[in-house]
């Protein structure tokens, strides 16, 4: 571990940041800061000028860093983007680490809070419940476990030379020197942040693999929605992959059954191939449809509410987590897409890349370039790109010889598993095994420690005991006869990849400074955690991609699309997938390559990775798009590319709107905005009325025909409806009906208008009488017994709606007034008084694009129209001249509120433009407005 560094500074400056997204609890840490503010409002006029100021980092001039073995330069361009140049690489990891602090210090802090669940030391007791959980998690306990064990002896060295560079920012200061934010906390207690160390480092991947863990809701989801719905309609609800219409990533080559390896059909290389299939949402559907061994065992059917309300309690209580990267659900993706030389202007490869994540301010990406001014073996990198703040190295980007971009796989790495607890063991096969457990102590600002007991099984740690009522509710779980004696109840444990040690961070140097597609895909290998897509170009005009991960194989009966029965040996994971037979593909004939959350790979491959691939909607987009710019011998540039990526262009428009102008309207003010709809070309810009009336009219039939027929447990929250009792409702009323209401964020609710939603609509579209069309009569609208009055009834609940939101002339009415971006301070800014808010938060801009469409602003359809994820960055990478490359951030360089780079991107970003992104060390002199010497 580092010691701590000494900074001399000549005339220092400091940077912080703005908090980390860290979801609905903000509120909760919001309320410390109120009184601190309230307290605090005489100093208003110092905060304004001194406090502000004092935190903004020092840009040009010199400071000595104490342990640097050479002079480093920091140059800025216009926008605070850092490039730095180092003769070592722990100089040049040092360097890093000072110069995001200097920016972004408060995220950093909260992150690491977050991440090794000590919340509850920087806002007290509100936090207490995030911390138990996170504690149980044990992300810190498992990030020392892979420093301490599994990382290589070069990459301990440049976690904690970059340890060193952070330490030395924050040396001799405090907290009003870091960030605004600790100004506030200071009115109120004394924190001041500690020493960073290696494993703060390493424990953000954990948070990162958390947000893109897969299937775990709908894992939930399916258990929950047997409390209303047969397994036929829950069948419905998730309906299997369209192969025949949205193709998987890998279209050629396959799995060699003979071999037992991924066979290329293209290309060359180490085993380069392509693969055929996966286990699809067919899974799901068949398995519910039929009541899979794993449900029936678990008790998700028959009387189940006590495991109903098991999962209900963690859904609360997942809710109530802080997100690290992003809303995890059926919107959360990415795209990535590359196009060889054969079909771009350059003759070299094209790569363009925008990950879908949670909008936060500041972005969860920090743009840098990392370059040693000569590559040697002493110094090996010149890589630029986007990095996180508090962790070394390169996420996405380029270096002199390759480019790559992530998309998230999807692959399904967690399973629930239903635990029968007897005294202080856990059932397991025809034996009581004792339980593995620890103490934690959570420290709370202001107030007495608290202590928790974190119990583990053989499936992992017992999350249902952070939950009162989940230990209630198990010790009544109802199941079948197959399940044993319920003794003193009932548990939900995890069984989660993350929560063994890993690779991952080899994995982030090995792929900084690969050479070629043998380097990156041997350095993939190492990419454990989280599974992601990975792309692949090079300046030898290769073309490749490959899914690496940690991915476990599970036995016949166990598809892991329910929870399953913890104490029966036949449902646990068996291995893992080799990595010789993960799919992957190189240099295909067609000349490009798409990864946008859809199917890897067909239904012939002999591992199920996941039973919930993303449906495909964006991903065969954009290889329409490809297709129709390269058709009789077309030639795709790198705004050819940006251009793609901002297409707004709806999928599920396409199919119903056809059929919505068909409708018989009689009202002439419902007519009115039914012709909004004739000659519109399904392009969802921030300035169209069709969009507007379109988007209402589809939420309108998802909630009409699906929404008021979900159980509680996944609609809004305070959403109540008169429904007929099951056995979860209180007494009905003299109609024979209960009142339920909503319990899930509006983030999170269902039906959300993902591409699932796109999938279910679309295949009850020829069965007019299908009973998912039938609504009652409410007060003058009409009820609805077949497909065509539904859709009226929509168009006409559209109508009202959007009057009553935007006004009764239809002249006025654009989606970009609906669909609006508020970018947020986390920490700070998502509640409490409106002075912290004017402060910290930004917003709002009017967007195009929504949910499913290649531009991919997402909106929830249960919740309302407001933006809830964004393209969260956006680059394309030019192989043929790499400083031809462009980026764009969602925010700025700094984390710091009223600094010229806090969200000095996002109008760009906003209107779909792209900046330049300068990598020789000729195009960065030009564009570099301050130079800061870091000397030894």
């Amino acid at each position: 571990m580092p010691t701590d560094t000494t900074a001399a500074s000549t005339g220092q400056q400091a940077a912080g940041t703005s908090g980390r997204k860290k979801g609905r609890k903000g509120r909760l840490i919001v309320l410390v800061l109120v009184l601190a503010l309230i307290g605090g409002v005489a100093y208003g006029a110092y905060w304004s000028v001194s406090t502000v100021r004092a935190s903004f980092p020092q840009t040009k001039g010199s400071i000595t860093l104490e342990g640097l073995s050479g002079p480093v330069d920091v140059r800025r361009d216009g926008y605070g983007i850092p490039q730095i140049y180092a003769s070592s690489d722990e100089d040049l990891f040092m360097a890093q680490g000072y110069v995001q602090a200097q920016d972004r210090f408060y995220e950093m802090d909260v992150r690491r809070h977050m991440t090794s669940g000590r919340l509850s030391e920087m806002f007290g007791a509100g936090q207490v419940d995030n911390d138990a959980f996170l504690r149980t998690l044990g992300w810190d306990r498992v990030a020392k476990q892979e420093y301490e064990e599994k990382l290589s002896p070069a990459t301990k060295k440049y976690l904690q030379a970059y340890a060193k560079g952070v330490n030395a920012y924050l040396e001799g200061k405090e907290g009003k020197d870091i960030s605004l934010e600790y100004a506030a906390l200071g009115f109120e207690n004394d924190y001041a942040p500690g020493a960073w160390t290696p494993v703060d480092s390493v424990a953000w991947l954990k948070a990162m693999a958390w947000d893109l863990r897969g299937n775990m809701q709908d894992e939930i989801d399916r258990a929950l929605l047997t409390s209303r719905l047969g397994p036929k309609q829950i069948a419905d609800l998730y309906p299997s992959y369209p192969y025949s219409r949205n193709k998987p990533v890998v279209q050629e080559g396959g799995y060699d059954e003979g071999s037992g390896t991924f066979e290329a059909a293209g290309g060359s290389g180490d085993g380069e191939g392509e693969g055929d299939g996966s286990g699809s949402g067919e899974g799901a559907g068949s398995e519910l449809g039929g009541g899979s061994e794993g449900s029936t065992e678990a008790g998700a059917e028959g009387d189940a509410s006590g495991f109903e309300s098991q999962l209900t309690g963690l859904q609360r209580v997942l809710e109530d987590l802080p997100t690290a990267v992003g809303v995890n659900g059926d919107g959360i993706g990415s795209n990535s897409w590359v196009v060889s030389g054969d079909h771009t202007v350059s003759g070299k490869p094209l790569l363009a890349n925008d990950p879908h994540l949670s909008a936060s301010l500041p972005s969860v990406w920090y743009q840098m370039g990392l370059h040693c001014r000569s590559v040697s073996d002493n110094c090996r990198y010149d890589v630029t790109g986007y990095t996180f703040a508090g962790m070394p190295g390169v996420i996405i980007g380029h270096n002199q010889d390759i480019a790559w971009g992530l998309t998230n796989s999807g692959v399904d790495v967690t399973d629930l598993y239903l635990e029968k607890i007897t005294g202080d063991g856990y059932q397991y096969g025809d034996k009581v095994v004792p339980f593995e457990t620890r103490e934690e102590t959570i420290k709370v600002a202001g107030g007495a420690s608290r202590k928790i007991v974190v119990r583990e099984t053989n499936n992992g740690p017992l999350l249902s005991d952070r939950s009162d009522d989940l230990v209630k509710t198990g010790k009544k779980a109802a199941v079948d006869s197959a399940a044993p004696d319920r003794g003193d109840g009932y548990a939900v444990a995890l069984r989660w990849t993350a929560l063994d040690p890993g690779r991952t961070m080899d994995a982030v140097f090995a792929i900084n400074r690969a050479k070629d597609w043998d380097d990156f895909r041997e350095a993939a290998e190492l990419f454990e955690v989280p599974s992601q897509n990975l792309v692949y170009a090079d300046t030898e005009d290769h073309i490749g991609y490959t899914l690496p991960g940690k991915i476990p194989t599970r036995a016949e009966k166990h598809d892991g699309s329910v929870p399953a029965p913890g104490w029966d040996p036949d449902y646990e994971w068996t291995g893992w997938v080799d990595q010789d037979e993960l799919p992957y593909e190189f240099d295909p004939e067609r000349g490009y390559i798409v990864t946008a959350n859809q199917a890897v790979v067909d239904e012939d491959y002999p591992y199920t990775l996941t039973t919930d691939w993303g449906y495909g909607a964006r991903s065969q987009r954009i290889n329409d798009l490809i297709q129709s710019k390269i058709k009789d011998g077309g030639k795709i540039s790198t705004d050819d590319m940006r251009q793609m990526q901002l297409d707004n262009s709806s999928a599920i428009a396409k199919l119903l709107v056809p059929e919505l102008l068909k409708i018989d309207v009689d009202d002439p003010h419902v007519r009115e905005a039914q012709k909004l709809l004739e000659g519109w070309d399904y392009t969802q810009d921030a300035d169209s009325a069709a969009a507007a009336y379109f988007n209402s009219v589809w939420r309108n039939i998802l909630k009409l025909s699906f929404g008021h027929k979900l159980p509680k447990e996944l609609r809004v929250k305070g959403q109540c409806l008169w429904v007929e009792p099951v056995n979860t409702t209180g007494p009905a009323d003299e109609a024979g009906k209960v009142r339920e209401c909503g319990q899930r964020s509006a983030s999170q609710a269902q039906p959300d208008g993902g591409d699932r939603w796109f999938e279910v609509v679309r295949r009850l579209m020829a069965d007019e009488d299908s009973e998912w069309w039938t609504t009652p009569k409410r007060g003058t609208r009409p009820g609805a017994e077949n497909r065509d009055e539904l859709f009226k009834r929509a168009l006409i609940d559209a109508r009202w709606e959007l009057t009553a939101k935007l006004g009764k002339d239809i002249d006025s009415w654009s989606w970009g007034r609906l669909h609006r971006l508020f970018l947020d301070n986390q920490t700070l800014g998502s509640d409490g008084p409106g002075f912290v808010k004017y402060v910290l938060n930004r917003g709002p801009w009017k967007l195009g694009g929504g949910e499913a469409t290649v531009n991919a602003t997402g909106w929830n359809a249960s919740g309302g129209y407001g933006v809830v994820w964004v393209p969260s960055m956006r680059m394309v990478v030019n192989l043929d001249d790499l400083d031809k490359s462009r980026w764009i951030n969602l925010t700025g360089a700094s984390g710091h509120a009223y600094n010229a780079h806090y969200v000095d991107q996002t109008d760009k970003w906003a209107e779909g433009e792209l900046l330049e992104w300068s990598y020789s060390e000729k195009a960065v002199e030009d564009s570099t407005t301050d130079t800061l010497v870091l000397k030894p």
